[in-house]
């Protein structure tokens, strides 16, 4: 009885994290008109990376996340991925610090997007 007490303690503690997670969903939507694409699903050793990019003609004009590992550096990296892709209007970003696997399976699955719009 001793152990049980400290045990359910640790095991309450360990599962509270779990139930206040609140998976990140982007809620950005494509007007009508507008084109979505998906591209690759591309996997890493930090977990897999797969976009969805929003086209007005041949213009990009939004790019999310439907897939991307659960850690710090990839959530610091996305919003400049993302920035970087606005501007150059195509798959040429940079790759970010501490994120290389992320950043080049985004570009990956950015241009296989692209590639699939024509």
């Amino acid at each position: 009885m001793k152990r049980a007490v400290p045990v359910l303690l640790l095991t309450v503690a360990g599962l509270v994290p779990l139930w206040r997670f609140e998976p990140h969903h982007d809620t950005a939507t494509v007007a009508a008109g507008d084109q979505e694409v998906e591209g690759s699903l591309i996997p890493t050793r930090y977990g897999d990376v797969q976009v969805a990019v929003a086209f007005e003609g041949d213009r990009i004009v939004s790019v999310r996340m439907l897939r991307q590992p659960d850690s710090a550096p990839t959530e610091r990296a996305v919003p400049v991925l993302v920035e970087e892709t606005l501007t150059a209007q195509s798959a040429d970003v940079d790759t970010v610090s501490g994120a290389t696997a992320t950043s080049e399976a985004y570009a990956e699955s950015l241009q296989a997007a692209i590639d699939a719009k024509g």
